[in-house]
C-alpha cells in the first residue's frame, strides 16, 4: 500500500487525487503498483492512444475531415485538440456520485478489507477534493453525462443559461461535450444532460476541473485560449467518427494488459511519457495500423489466373485518386470477388484506405469467403506486417478459422518472447513489445471478438448486418462506423437482401461516402432502381450531383465528384459469365409429391451426377430428404450420398456438412484443375443456405419457384467450374423450376388463410411475396411456351428482372386477377417496409438529402447505457425484418445424468466457470455456439405448447446458471427441460 505524507500531499494537485478505477484484477498490485489509478492518468492514456490512432490508423481522408472540424484545416493542431478532448471524456468522474462508488464494484471487496479505500479518502480530503454533496435526486447521475453538462464551460463557452456566463457562445463545444457524453454507447439527450449538471456543483468542482484540463493541455501541447474557436464539428460523419475514435481510445487505454497504474507524487510529465510509450506498444500489439500494400500484379494477387477483359476494364475505370463507389453486376463465377479485392488493393494505394471489410449475406457464406480473404491478405501485404483478420458474426467463435487465427496470434507472441533473454521477455510481455516483429502472418487478437471491435480490425469479414446497423441508433454504433469509415467496404450478393436491408444499406452508403470510405457492391442480378438508389446515396454523401457519362457495361464506377462511368462489356454486349457456358435450359415442371420428386431425382443420377434441390422452406426440405433417403437406401444409394442442409441444424451438425459440400463441390485448387475430391454422385437437398456465395458446382439443379433474381442466382451454381468432368446426361446445364399448379394451370402462390376463405394454399407465399412468385412464373412461362422449356443466358437477365419488378402490364383472365390481387398486397408490404426503414434510420443529410444531421439528432433518447438493441425511444435497431428467435444452448442428458454435446455421449459438456480471457473459456464458448439452437418466437406460445423462456428451469451449473438451456433426450431428441415441445435430431434438425 502506498500512502503519501502530508508534506508530499501539499505538492499534489487536487485533481490528481480523483479516483479513476480500481485494480480489480490485481494486475497492478501484483507487480507492486498502486490499488487505484488517478483519473488524470487515464486522461493522458486516452489522449496518447488517440494520438497513436491518428498517426497509424486513421486514413488521410479521415484526418482531413477531422482537421476541418478541430484545427481550422491544420492537421497537427487538430490532432492535439482531438487528443485533449478525447482524454477529457471522463471528466465527470470528478463528482460525488461517482467517487462514492469507489470500492463498491464487483471484485472490490479486497479494497474494502484493506486500508486502500481509507487511505484514498484521507489523501483526497487532505488534497482538498470536494465532497459528495449533490442536490436531491442527482445521486445516480452518470459520469459521462456530467462531462457533457460541464465541459463546455470549462473549455471557454460563456453562454447563458447553459454555461452560466455572459460571454461568447461556442456551439462546437456543446456539440463535442454531447458526443463525449455518448462514449458509453448512447449519446444523451439534452434533458439528461441538464439533470446531470446538478450532480457536481460548479462552485466546488470548477477549480478542480480547470486544474485538470490545464495540466493535460500543457502536456499535450494545446493552447487553451485558442481552442473554443477551433472546435467546429459540423460534417455528420465527423460527429460519429470523433465519438467512435474516443470510444476506441478509451477501450484501449482501459486495458490493464497495456497500461500501468500511476503513483501520486510522481511528476505528471513522467505519467505522460509513460502513456505515450505504452500507447505505442498497445497499438502495435493490436495491429491497429493502416493497410499499406505494395504494388502487386494480378497474378501476384491471384496466382494461376489472368484478369478477364471486364476486370481489366473495371480497374482502368477507377479514379486516379479519391474514393469510389463501384457496382459490379455479372454472373456467378465470373470473378466479381477477385475484382473487388483488386479494387480494394488499388484504393488502399491511391486513397490510403485503412483496410477492407467484406459484408456477406449469411454466416455460412462468411465462413467460406473468410478463407479466400485470408489468402488475399497474405498476398497483398507480402509479409510487411502482421495483419489482423476478424470474422464478425454472432457465431464467429464456433468456426475453426477464428481459433486458428487466435492460436497464430498467441504463438507469434510466445515465439517472440522465447527469442529474448528471460528478463527482457518479461518486460516485453508486460509492455507489448513482443508483438513488434513483422512475420508474414494473418492472425486474430481475441480482443477483436468483443462487440463491434471486429469492424475496427484492419481486415474483416462478416454478415451484412454489421453494415445495416450503421444508420441506426444502437449502442456503440459510432465505433462500428469508425471501423468502416476508412475502409473499402465490399457488399456481396446485394440482390439477396430484404427491401428493409436495402434501404438501410443506402443510408449506410451515404454515411460512408461522407466519411471518405469506398464501397464495392457485388450482384449477379441487381434491379436498376436499387443501383440508382445506391448512386444517389453516394452522391448525397459527397454533396455532389450525379453526372452520367453514358456508356454501357456491368461495372458502374462513381467518383467523389459524382461522375458515373460504365465499363466491362465485351464486343458482343454480353455481361461476363463463366467461360464455356452459353446458356442454361430452364424447365418448368409442376411440383410432384415428395415421392414422385425423390424418385425422379434418384433415377436421374443413379449412374452418377451431382444434383442440388433448393426448397424455400425447412419443412419441405426435410420431407423431401426423408423420402429420398428411404427410397435411396432401397435402391443402392448410400446414406452419405443424400445430404440435408438448412438453418435449423445446430452448428455442430451443420458446419461439418457445409465443409464437406464445399470441399467436394468447390473449385478444389487455385491452379484451375478439376477438384480431385468430387464424388461420383451426390444429392444435396437444402434451403437458401447454399444459394448465397457458396462456391460450389452442381451438374443438375432443381428449385422451388422463387423470385426471378433468386432463380438467376441459384442457377449460377450450375456448371460453375468448367474444368470438372460431368456425366453425358448432365453435359448441358439444366435448371428445373418446380411450381404448384391450381385447377386453371396457374401457380398457387398465396399461403393458406382460412380467415379469407382460403384453407389451402402454398406456404412458400409466406417466405416470398406472392406477387413476385406469380410474376416470375409468368415471365418464365411466357418464354417456355407449351414445351415448358427455353434457353436462358446472361443477355436476358436484365429483361427478366425488369419484367418482374418494373411496371406491370395488364393481363387477361384469371392470370390478370392473380397478378392484380397479389401486386396490390405486394405494394402494401413495400410501403410497410419503407415505413420501418424511415422510422429507424438516420441519414447524414436528412431524408431529403439536404440538411446536415446534428449531434442532437443522434441522441439515443433515454436509453443511455442500455442494451445494444436499444435505440431511439421505443424503436429497437434491427438488421433485418422477420420473425425473431430465441437462442438457447442444447445439450443431451444421458441416462447417468451427464450432459454432453453429442447424442452418443462421447463429448462431455464443460459446465465449469473459466476466466474470461482463458483458453478453456474460449474452447467452452466455441462448443456452446456449436450447440446453440434458434427457436422462432412464434413457436413459443400456449397454443403451440412451448413454454416461455421465463419459465424454463435454472440449471445449477456454474456456466449454465444464467444461460437458456434445453436438455434433449439422446434417443428421441425430445426436449426434457427448457423449451418443452421441441425436438432436435442431427439428421433433420429442429422441429416442433
Amino acid at each position: 500500500m502506498w500512502v503519501l505524507t502530508l508534506r508530499q500531499l501539499l505538492n499534489v494537485p487536487t485533481h490528481q487525487t480523483i479516483w479513476g478505477k480500481t485494480d480489480q484484477r490485481r494486475r497492478s498490485r501484483g507487480t507492486g503498483g498502486p490499488a487505484w489509478n488517478p483519473l488524470t492518468a487515464h486522461v493522458l492514456d486516452t489522449a496518447a492512444c488517440t494520438g497513436q490512432l491518428w498517426d497509424r490508423y486513421l486514413t488521410p481522408g479521415m484526418r482531413l475531415r477531422l482537421a476541418e472540424a478541430f484545427g481550422a484545416g491544420d492537421e497537427e493542431t487538430a490532432r492535439r485538440t482531438v487528443m485533449l478532448l478525447a482524454g477529457l471524456h471522463d471528466l465527470g468522474k470528478g463528482s460525488g456520485c461517482f467517487l462514492r462508488s469507489f470500492g463498491t464494484g464487483r471484485d472490490d471487496d479486497v479494497l474494502l478489507r484493506g486500508r486502500e479505500l481509507e487511505a484514498w479518502r484521507e489523501q483526497a480530503f487532505a488534497a482538498g477534493l470536494p465532497g459528495d454533496a449533490h442536490p436531491d435526486g442527482q445521486a445516480d447521475a452518470r459520469h459521462e453525462h456530467i462531462t457533457a453538462a460541464h465541459l463546455p464551460r470549462i473549455l471557454g463557452c460563456g453562454c447563458r443559461p447553459r454555461c452560466g456566463g455572459a460571454g461568447d457562445e461556442f456551439p462546437g463545444l456543446h456539440t463535442v461535450a454531447l458526443l463525449l457524453g455518448g462514449h458509453h454507447g448512447h449519446i444523451p439527450d439534452l434533458d439528461t444532460v441538464e439533470r446531470a449538471s446538478g450532480a457536481a456543483p460548479m462552485e466546488a468542482w470548477e477549480p478542480v476541473y480547470r486544474s485538470l484540463v490545464t495540466e493535460a493541455a500543457e502536456l499535450i501541447g494545446v493552447p487553451l485560449p485558442a481552442l473554443p474557436a477551433l472546435v467546429r464539428p459540423e460534417r455528420p460523419a465527423v460527429l460519429a467518427m470523433f465519438t467512435g475514435l474516443v470510444i476506441l481510445a478509451d477501450w484501449i487505454a482501459s486495458s490493464d494488459d497495456h497500461f500501468t497504474y500511476r503513483r501520486l507524487g510522481t511528476p505528471a510529465a513522467d505519467w505522460w511519457s509513460a502513456s505515450q510509450h505504452q500507447a505505442r506498444d498497445a497499438i502495435s500489439d493490436l495491429a491497429l495500423d493502416r493497410w499499406r500494400p505494395e504494388p502487386r500484379t494480378w497474378p501476384e494477387l491471384f496466382p494461376g489466373t489472368t484478369p478477364r477483359p471486364f476486370q481489366i476494364a473495371a480497374l482502368a475505370a477507377l479514379p486516379e485518386d479519391g474514393p469510389a463507389l463501384v457496382v459490379i453486376e455479372s454472373g456467378t463465377g465470373s470473378g466479381k470477388t477477385r475484382l473487388a479485392f483488386a479494387i480494394a488493393h488499388h484504393l488502399a494505394r491511391t486513397c490510403g484506405h485503412q483496410g477492407l471489410f467484406m459484408a456477406m449475406p449469411t454466416r455460412a457464406a462468411t465462413n467460406q469467403a473468410a478463407g479466400e480473404l485470408e489468402k488475399f491478405v497474405r498476398r497483398s501485404t507480402g509479409g510487411a506486417t502482421t495483419n489482423n483478420l476478424a470474422v464478425v458474426h454472432a457465431a464467429a467463435e464456433a468456426t475453426d478459422l477464428v481459433h486458428r487465427l487466435i492460436d497464430a496470434a498467441t504463438t507469434r507472441q510466445q515465439n517472440a518472447l522465447r527469442s529474448l533473454p528471460d528478463s527482457v521477455a518479461v518486460a516485453a510481455h508486460d509492455s507489448g513489445e513482443a508483438g513488434d516483429g513483422k512475420p508474414d502472418e494473418v492472425v486474430l487478437n481475441p480482443w477483436y471478438l468483443r462487440s463491434c471491435l471486429g469492424l475496427v480490425s484492419t481486415f474483416g469479414i462478416g454478415t451484412v448486418d454489421q453494415v445495416v446497423l450503421i444508420p441506426q441508433r444502437n449502442r456503440h454504433w459510432m465505433l462500428r462506423f469508425l471501423g468502416l469509415a476508412g475502409k473499402t467496404v465490399v457488399i456481396d450478393e446485394a440482390h439477396a437482401y430484404q427491401l428493409f436491408q436495402q434501404g438501410m444499406l443506402g443510408a449506410a452508403v451515404e454515411w460512408l461516402a461522407d466519411a471518405g470510405a469506398s464501397v464495392v457492391v457485388l450482384s449477379a442480378t441487381l434491379p436498376a432502381p436499387v443501383r440508382e438508389a445506391l448512386v444517389r446515396a453516394w452522391c448525397t454523401g459527397h454533396r455532389a450531383l450525379a453526372r452520367d457519362t453514358g456508356g454501357t457495361g456491368p461495372v458502374t464506377v462513381v467518383d467523389q465528384g459524382g461522375t458515373v462511368r460504365r465499363a466491362g462489356e465485351d464486343e458482343d454486349g454480353v455481361v461476363p459469365v463463366q467461360p464455356r457456358r452459353v446458356g442454361t435450359e430452364v424447365r418448368l415442371q409442376p411440383l410432384p409429391g415428395p415421392t414422385g420428386l425423390a424418385t425422379q431425382l434418384l433415377r436421374e443420377a443413379a449412374d452418377g451426377g451431382i444434383t442440388a434441390v433448393v426448397r424455400n422452406r425447412v419443412a419441405s426440405a426435410v420431407e423431401l430428404h426423408r423420402t429420398a433417403r428411404d427410397l435411396g437406401l432401397r435402391n443402392g444409394w448410400r446414406k452419405d450420398e443424400i445430404i440435408l442442409l438448412h438453418g435449423r441444424l445446430m452448428g455442430r451438425d451443420r458446419l461439418p456438412l457445409e465443409t464437406r459440400v464445399v470441399d467436394a463441390l468447390g473449385p478444389g485448387s487455385d491452379t484451375g484443375g478439376p477438384n480431385p475430391g468430387r464424388p461420383r454422385r451426390l444429392l444435396v437437398i437444402a434451403t437458401q443456405i447454399i444459394e448465397q456465395s457458396l462456391d460450389v458446382d452442381f451438374d443438375r439443379h432443381y428449385t422451388d419457384l422463387a423470385p426471378i433474381d433468386l432463380l438467376i442466382q441459384r442457377y449460377g451454381r450450375l456448371h460453375r467450374h468448367h474444368h470438372n468432368a460431368r456425366p453425358p446426361w448432365f453435359r448441358e446445364p439444366a435448371l428445373t423450376v418446380l411450381w404448384q399448379p391450381d385447377g386453371a394451370e396457374l401457380p398457387v402462390v398465396e399461403p393458406p388463410d382460412r380467415s379469407n376463405g382460403r384453407p389451402h394454399g402454398n406456404p412458400d407465399g409466406g417466405v416470398y411475396a406472392p406477387y413476385t412468385l406469380a410474376a416470375s412464373w409468368h415471365a418464365l412461362d411466357r418464354r417456355a411456351g407449351e414445351a415448358g422449356r427455353f434457353a436462358l443466358d446472361a443477355r436476358e437477365h436484365g429483361a427478366l428482372i425488369r419484367e418482374v419488378y418494373g411496371p406491370s402490364s395488364p393481363q387477361p383472365g384469371a392470370l390478370g386477377q392473380l397478378l392484380g390481387r397479389t401486386e396490390e398486397d405486394w405494394h402494401a408490404a413495400i410501403t410497410n417496409e419503407n415505413n420501418e426503414v424511415t422510422a429507424r434510420q438516420v441519414r447524414p443529410y436528412g431524408r431529403r438529402g439536404r440538411t446536415p444531421t446534428t449531434a442532437y439528432d443522434l441522441a439515443s433518447g433515454k436509453a443511455h447505457g442500455g442494451g445494444r438493441d436499444i435505440g431511439a425511444p421505443g424503436i429497437a435497431a434491427l438488421s433485418r425484418l422477420g420473425t425473431p428467435s430465441i437462442e438457447c444452448l442444447a445439450l443431451y442428458q444421458q441416462s447417468n445424468g451427464a450432459l454432453t454435446y453429442d447424442r452418443a455421449g462421447l463429448l462431455i459438456a464443460d459446465t465449469l466457470y473459466h476466466p474470461a480471457d482463458s483458453r478453456d473459456r474460449r474452447s467452452q464458448q466455441k462448443d456452446y455456439l456449436l450447440n446453440t439452437l434458434s427457436i422462432p418466437v412464434t413457436w413459443v406460445s400456449d397454443r403451440n405448447g412451448i413454454p416461455r423462456p421465463s419459465t424454463w428451469p435454472t440449471l445449477h451449473r456454474p456456466a449454465l446458471r444464467y444461460r437458456r438451456t434445453a436438455l434433449l433426450d439422446p434417443t428421441t431428441g425430445r426436449c426434457t427441460s427448457g423449451p418443452l415441445g421441441i425436438t432436435y435430431t442431427p439428421e433433420e434438425g429442429l422441429s416442433r
